[in-house]
């Protein structure tokens, strides 16, 4: 199976590299949830802790990968800048707060203004 739904030799190096980006936080995402269930279900403690700090080591791969996209992929910087270390309602970007909804002048906007009543 490819990794690619385009042909790789039209790609870029640069979109070549976000799809190893991107495909590598999907893979330890992925062992995080691994290993939280096997934490999970585990009845020996000394295996728990063992597993407890592998998923954590695999969060800190997802951390990594995560800052590499901010840094480098377009649109990732402003995202989570945006949404991480908040207060409030998680969705708050979406519940009212959202100019784009409500600013038919909003590059990018399909000038419909907001739809909710």
């Amino acid at each position: 199976m490819s990794n690619y739904i385009e042909p790789t030799d039209q790609l870029s190096t640069e979109a070549k590299n976000f799809v190893r980006a991107l495909h590598s936080l999907r893979e330890e995402v992925e062992a995080v949830i691994w290993y939280h269930q096997r934490i999970d279900v585990s009845d020996d403690e000394a295996l728990k802790e063992i597993l407890k700090h592998n998923r954590d080591e695999e969060i800190e791969h997802v951390c990594m990968v995560l800052e590499w996209l901010r840094r480098n992929m377009p649109g990732w910087d402003e995202e989570l800048r945006k949404n991480l270390f908040t207060e409030g309602p998680i969705g708050h970007s979406e519940e009212g707060n959202d100019h784009h909804a409500n600013n038919p002048d909003t590059p990018g906007s399909l000038n419909l203004g907001s739809m909710k009543k």
